[in-house]
């Protein structure tokens, strides 16, 4: 690609960045923004805008919002929005408090048909057979566009000083509007996965031995997947730059969008989430204490402290997310190992309630019943959530009988669950070791978070982290703190196997190995700080303004 001049900041009056996880905290796209917020504050200071949906009630708050309503010269009481939209103004609470607007966008429901109209005129985007969550994502990415417009004009930043990043499909409409209402603006264009791509995995389609037979608009309609895929099609062709988080990403864009991302934005991570030594040592011991009780309470057995706990998390996809290869290592390890082996899948799903049995149990130190369980929390669907479904077919088939057992948490650890009561990075210093075997991995947090706070991890060579881990570590737990497994469409057996070789050979380490592979994970970790990869962000904003400019000359 053709080498860019350095920007010049002064140029960018207002980058507002805008996601459906801005103070809304429901998967890895919130730790992408909540992680990178910091860095760009340094950058930017309060030329930095965060927009984010405004979902919330005075019975159900968001807990990472803090309202200032002077903030930019009181825009909350003095813009003048159209179609019923409200703002309220703050800071965002994580590491940097960047400035925050979130928008109330119910009013736009009834100028969507309009909207799309003048889309497929414009655009070509495809609204017509939308469904699900398509409205709800579009009002709100206009409404946010609107805001953009409206905030720039009342802080008296001229159009062309405006930069608007806009991320995945659900503000991919935004872009387009704004670009419609406002062309003298930058947008850029951030896709974290496509939804096409998803689609393909979540359906149980091989997508890598026929990847390159594929083709995006194709499977679309198969899948009935028209509007999502057209819309953010349209909006990875019109940004004036296009940015996916990994290279494996964007090789999925140029096959299923026909395009190929201007600039690849890896995803790094905010040091400062991860607590200091003493601080971390006593969460340690404590959530160890904590799950260890559960554990015995639900399994009818003891678990002494040198227990090995090895834990999965993340979103609830059964298949692209590798949950199933993690329970099939799980059982691969048995036959491999003789040390006692806590399985954990920390992965949220439909909760009903949290266990009164088992929380009785463990407050009288006591197990739950002559039948051991598996599950803190109470399903409304457990006959046929795949995770349950999987665990309790694997313990009646009695597959996990000797050394190694599974805890299925299926809530968010967000201290407030009802059984753990600990908040997911409070909680991760109990644990051992991870495991990510994704197959449908376009980063990559939770591995990176996983070494982050010191504990090796084993993920696939089918998501972005594990890319980037190949391309610049030797390849092992004592080498980096991480080992990257092949993962094919073909080899699901071969690499459950070598997942548990992996976990065995870690519980066979004595103490002051595992303590070098923990400083190896650290040290790995400190490579991702977004103080370094926050220099693909600059390179986006520099091809952003060099294309704008070509635009509109």
């Amino acid at each position: 690609m053709q080498k860019v001049k350095r920007l010049d900041r002064d140029n960018i009056g207002l980058l507002m960045e805008t996601s459906w996880e801005v103070c809304n905290k429901i998967g890895g796209i919130y730790t992408v923004l909540s992680t990178k917020a910091r860095v760009l504050q340094e950058k930017f200071g309060d030329r930095l805008v965060f927009i984010g949906p405004d979902v919330w009630t005075d019975e159900t708050p968001s807990p990472y919002f803090i309202e200032r309503k002077t903030l930019l010269k009181s825009c909350a009481s003095k813009l003048k929005l159209p179609y019923g939209i409200t703002i309220r103004a703050g800071r965002w609470d994580i590491p940097g408090s960047p400035q925050v607007v979130l928008v109330k966008f119910d009013g736009v429901y009834a100028e969507l048909n309009g909207i799309f109209g003048k889309m497929w005129e414009l655009y070509g985007v495809d609204s017509m057979n939308a469904y699900g969550d398509y409205h709800e994502g579009c009002a709100f990415a206009v409404a946010s566009a609107i805001v953009m417009d409206a905030l720039a004009a009342h802080m008296k930043v001229p159009a062309a000083n405006i930069l608007g990043h806009f991320n995945e499909w659900t503000t991919a409409m935004g872009l387009l509007y704004l670009k419609m209402t406002t062309p003298e603006a930058r947008t850029v264009f951030t896709t974290h996965a496509t939804s096409i791509g998803r689609s393909i995995c979540g359906n149980g389609k091989p997508l890598y031995d026929y990847f390159h037979g594929y083709n995006g608009d194709q499977m679309a309609r198969e899948l009935n997947m028209e509007a999502k895929h057209s819309l953010e099609k349209s909006a990875a062709h019109q940004a004036d730059c296009f940015t996916a988080v990994s290279d494996i990403t964007a090789d999925e864009c140029e096959q299923l969008l026909d395009i190929r991302p201007q600039v690849v934005t890896p995803n790094g991570f905010e040091p400062d989430f991860v607590p200091a030594s003493a601080k971390y040592e006593k969460l340690r011991k404590s959530g160890r204490a904590r799950i260890l009780s559960i554990a015995s309470a639900l399994k009818g057995e003891e678990y002494p402290e040198d227990t090995l706990i090895v834990a999965t998390s993340g979103r609830n996809e059964y298949r692209n997310k590798g949950l199933d290869l993690f329970l099939d290592s799980l059982v691969a390890l048995q036959s491999q190992t003789s040390s006692k082996v806590l399985g954990l899948v920390l992965v949220p799903a439909w909760v009903k309630e949290p266990s009164q049995e088992l929380l009785s149990a463990v407050a009288a130190g006591k197990s739950v019943s002559d039948i051991p369980d598996f599950l803190t929390h109470r399903l409304n669907n457990e006959e046929s959530d795949a995770v349950a479904c999987r665990i309790r077919n694997l313990e009646n088939s009695g597959e996990f009988k000797g050394d190694v057992s599974v805890v299925y948490v299926p809530s968010y650890l967000d201290a407030h669950d009802g059984i753990v009561n600990i908040s997911y990075y409070d909680f991760l210093p109990a644990i051992d070791m991870t495991v990510f075997p994704s197959y449908y991995e376009p980063w990559g947090y939770t591995p990176l978070e996983s070494i982050a706070f010191g504990i090796p991890t084993v993920t696939t060579d089918k998501s972005g982290f594990g890319q980037w881990i190949l391309s610049n570590f030797v390849n092992s737990l004592l080498a980096c703190g991480v080992k990257v497994v092949g993962r094919t469409d073909s080899n699901f057996s071969e690499a459950a196997v070598e997942i548990a070789r992996q976990i065995n050979k870690y519980a066979m380490m004595s103490l002051p190995e595992r303590g070098d592979a923990r400083k190896a994970a650290a040290s790995t970790a400190q490579k991702a700080d977004w103080k370094f990869f926050i220099t693909a962000y600059d390179r986006a904003f520099e091809v952003a303004t060099q294309r704008r400019d070509a635009r509109v000359k």
